[in-house]
């Protein structure tokens, strides 16, 4: 005769059920323990990087106004270069050192043509012979050192330019 498995007892059945409850209970609850200590695990590695966004708000109100004071003392300017008698004079006429052309030492190509320069230092302008300091004729390029208050006098001369 065949032979039929039996059906199982009730009893057996919760037994049964109940260990396979108690099996996933404990499946879970280690499953559990065991995703702590991962957590655990990866905190000590380091901090969690974090994402801040920061959104810029116009707050109503008064607009606010600094004012800021400095005090700058700014140089004095250059004195301007006092006006005065030229420092370059025509080769021709007669000049008063001090009032028609500076005092220093002046210099000259020479003859303006081929009939020479002559240059003349006198203490006055009265054309008199005692009145010369000091005289010359030129061939080519000369110097002469004229004094304030002389008259200096220059005949047939390129132009005169001070040099010193």
């Amino acid at each position: 005769m065949p032979t039929f498995p039996r059906k199982p007892s009730r009893g057996k059945a919760w037994v049964t059920h109940g260990a396979v409850g108690a099996v996933a209970l404990l499946l879970g609850v280690g499953i559990g323990i065991s995703d702590d200590e991962a957590r655990a695990e990866a905190s000590d590695a380091g901090p969690t990087p974090r994402i801040t966004v920061t959104k810029e708000v116009e707050v109503p109100g008064p607009e606010v106004t600094v004012t800021k004071t400095a005090t700058v003392t700014a140089k004095p300017p250059k004195p301007p270069k006092p006006k005065g008698p030229p420092t370059t004079v025509a080769g021709d006429g007669e000049y008063l050192v001090g009032e028609e052309m500076r005092a220093g030492t002046y210099r000259t190509g020479g003859p303006g043509d081929s009939f020479g320069c002559y240059w003349e230092r006198a203490r006055n302008s009265s054309g008199e012979f005692d009145a010369i300091i000091a005289n010359g004729n030129l061939e080519g390029s000369g110097r002469v050192t004229i004094n304030k208050g002389e008259v200096f006098k220059s005949n047939g001369c390129q132009d005169w330019k001070k040099v010193g």
